[in-house]
């Protein structure tokens, strides 16, 4: 037992993901196998409930084990503090709640100008307020869950041995990775497996984990980028077409992942010119000082 601690305390990120894979794969597995729990035709709607509950289980169960373990109650206890740290800059709030709306509802709004196939849930439902609503608490069950996990502790731990862009990229494929399960009945034979699993997982939730981790690095706070996340997920239901192809989901995800680096790019930019403005000054006093 102290030798697996010992790997574990050696290699905590291996750790972690290693443990949510395990705990989210293996349930998801054990429910859908040839011997599973749920007999998928006699009740599907009892089967995916159970499929988004194991996946939430990974992230959240090992976020909180793996704190416990390498940093025992002190590491509980500011885990929670940073779950509970709401007192940040507002623009940080509007940051973290008015990212993912805008960049979404301005991309679908440019797709629907060329085909009225991209007309928004929202808009085309009958039950729009239903339809809100149901959002709303999907994503914010989905995001607090997810963030325990991947923001509580992922994140943190990258920081320690990565810039932001690094951790957001690395934390952001193993996320994107993550999702498999969730939609690997989804795909159809008018796209090609492998462009459309590589586009849905890995093309827009990259730059937006990376947002994510520059906002975590601005606040400490686990329950901004809860908030941050929140709308991506609703969002998915909310404006997304529920009628979509395949071929179509492909080009609004690539549309959003391309708006979504330029945000990037500026961010990365801008903290480059902040870091030279203040190298600078520096860099003369010591000039003067000789």
């Amino acid at each position: 037992m102290s030798a697996v601690l010992t790997i574990i305390k050696r290699h905590p990120l291996l750790a972690y993901f290693a443990l949510v894979f395990a705990i989210s794969w293996g349930s998801i597995l054990i429910a859908v196998g040839p011997t599973g729990l749920f007999n998928s035709e006699a009740n599907p709607a009892l089967l995916m409930q159970f499929i988004y509950v194991a996946a939430l289980a990974g992230p959240s169960i090992a976020g909180v084990l793996m704190t416990g373990l390498l940093h025992g109650r002190a590491g509980l206890r500011n885990l929670r503090s940073s779950m509970l740290l709401w007192r940040v800059d507002l623009r940080w709030y509007l940051v973290a709640l008015m990212s993912a709306p805008l960049l979404m509802g301005a991309t679908i709004f440019a797709l629907s100008r060329t085909s009225s196939v991209y007309l928004p849930a929202i808009v085309t439902t009958d039950n729009w307020a239903g339809l809100l609503m149901s959002g709303i608490v999907m994503g914010l069950v989905v995001s607090f869950f997810e963030e325990i996990g991947w923001t509580g502790f992922a994140t943190p731990e990258l920081r320690k041995r990565f810039g932001f862009l690094s951790s957001g990229i690395i934390l952001g494929v193993i996320w994107g990775a993550w999702h498999y399960p969730l939609f690997s009945g989804t795909a159809s034979e008018a796209v090609s497996p492998v462009l459309y699993f590589g586009v849905l997982l890995f093309s827009f939730l990259i730059p937006f984990r990376i947002l994510m981790v520059w906002v975590y690095d601005r606040t400490k706070s686990v329950i901004v980028v809860m908030l941050m996340h929140a709308p991506l997920a609703a969002g998915q239901l909310i404006l997304l077409p529920s009628a979509i192809s395949n071929q179509q989901a492909v080009i609004f995800d690539l549309a959003l992942a391309g708006a979504l680096w330029v945000v990037v790019a500026a961010v990365y930019m801008a903290i480059r010119r902040k870091r030279r403005s203040a190298a600078l000054p520096a860099r003369e006093a010591s000039e003067f000082q000789r």
